[in-house]
């Protein structure tokens, strides 16, 4: 059986796949996102907090997906779950790192400029260094989202959902007539999964990131 033929005949279901890869890479990417943040709020006005931060996310990025996804399956079993916390933990590296580099890149002139009229520091944050930090964030996202994409098929070792399925499934069995079609037809499926992602992380940059700061 041919690449079209397998397309044809099992489309459904590579919908199905390609719709749950999608939705787990989401979902994961925006809970990377507002941790990340979070730690980039929390660590990037101190030398030291920010030193242990991006040591400890150099530390994680080092670490292979595979083994992270492994690792977790003894603690928390198959499916979802490891696959969920492996994403969100990898993830979490880029944003974080960026989150930092974008709020320090900040123009302490403006900050100071904001308190003289009288802005609380949470304003301040909101209003101030949280939006011209965006463009830093948002490249973070789109690394994340870009990395995901492949590790989410990876999740597929331990019956995690997405288009790994099909291309583990055609590893498994070489000798199958649709081991071709089932490689190819989750490969794609992911490459095209990333460029319409970063197509819209692009649209949202246009949107989101003010004239005066766009790169």
């Amino acid at each position: 059986m041919n690449f079209w033929e397998y397309l044809g005949e099992h489309h459904r279901q590579l919908l199905t796949d390609a719709g749950r890869h999608a939705a787990v890479v989401l979902a994961c990417t925006a809970a990377a996102t507002v941790l990340g943040v979070l730690v980039g709020v929390a660590v990037h006005r101190s030398a030291w907090a920010g030193a242990l931060a991006t040591t400890a996310t150099a530390t994680l990025s080092a670490v292979p997906a595979l083994a992270v996804i492994g690792l977790l399956v003894p603690a928390v079993g198959l499916g979802v779950p490891p696959t969920v916390i492996a994403l969100t933990l990898l993830g979490l590296v880029p944003v974080a790192r960026n989150a930092v580099v974008g709020l320090r890149g900040v123009d302490p002139a403006l900050v100071d400029a904001a308190e003289g009229i009288g802005m609380s520091r949470p304003a301040r944050l909101v209003r101030v260094e949280l939006p011209l930090a965006w463009p830093a964030v948002l490249t973070g996202i789109r690394v994340a989202t870009r990395t995901l994409m492949g590790v989410a098929a990876l999740a597929a070792c331990v019956s995690g959902p997405g288009l790994g399925n099909p291309i583990f499934r055609g590893i498994a069995s070489p000798d199958s007539a649709d081991a071709l079609g089932q490689v190819l037809a989750g490969t794609l499926g992911i490459v095209v999964l990333a460029l319409l992602f970063d197509a819209a992380y692009v649209l949202a940059g246009r949107l989101t990131v003010p004239g005066g700061i766009r790169a």
